[in-house]
């Protein structure tokens, strides 16, 4: 496994050549980029620019022919911060991705870690601390790991929803 501190995403989906997709499996995350538009959601009040360069990454390795898509698997009723999500991913949609939703008591065996699966051969965990900061990224490309990631992609990808039935719109 190696190891990368600080956030070294940005090169690792500019690296990718076909599929990027993201397995999520917690109810809330400590990402300081959204602190603001989550504080704001929480108080009703009227949200920041809804461009981030979250979305500007994604127009452009999708506008290269990467495939970019994602299962969030949820527990129902939603955290605060799976509403807030789940009324700011159409942005995310906008920019490209394939995001579907599982609840939770559906999905069965769920890995604990939240993991991006490249070109269907390396695997990088989100690395977190104690109190759920993002520390780094672990990168491997062990088989064992990939074919279990393989196989958990494509049982939750056949049980998830896409964004726009599960938000209703």
């Amino acid at each position: 496994m190696e190891y990368r501190t600080g956030d070294h995403w940005d090169a690792l989906f500019r690296e990718c050549r076909r599929d990027a997709f993201h397995m999520e499996t917690r109810d809330s995350y400590r990402e300081i980029n959204e602190s603001e538009r989550l504080h704001k959601f929480l108080n009703n009040e009227p949200p920041p620019d809804s461009a981030t360069p979250w979305q500007a990454l994604i127009r452009e390795i999708t506008g290269k022919g990467v495939s970019v898509s994602r299962v969030r698997v949820v527990t129902e009723p939603h955290s605060d911060y799976q509403q807030w999500l789940l009324s700011v991913t159409v942005h995310n949609i906008n920019a490209g991705e394939d995001i579907r939703y599982v609840p939770r008591h559906r999905a069965g065996d769920v890995p604990p870690d939240d993991w991006w699966f490249l070109d269907w051969e390396r695997v990088a965990y989100n690395l977190w601390d104690v109190e759920g900061n993002p520390v780094g990224i672990g990168l491997t490309t062990d088989p064992g790991i990939v074919r279990y990631c393989r196989e958990v992609r494509e049982r939750l990808w056949d049980l998830a929803t896409p964004y726009a039935k599960y938000a209703g719109q």
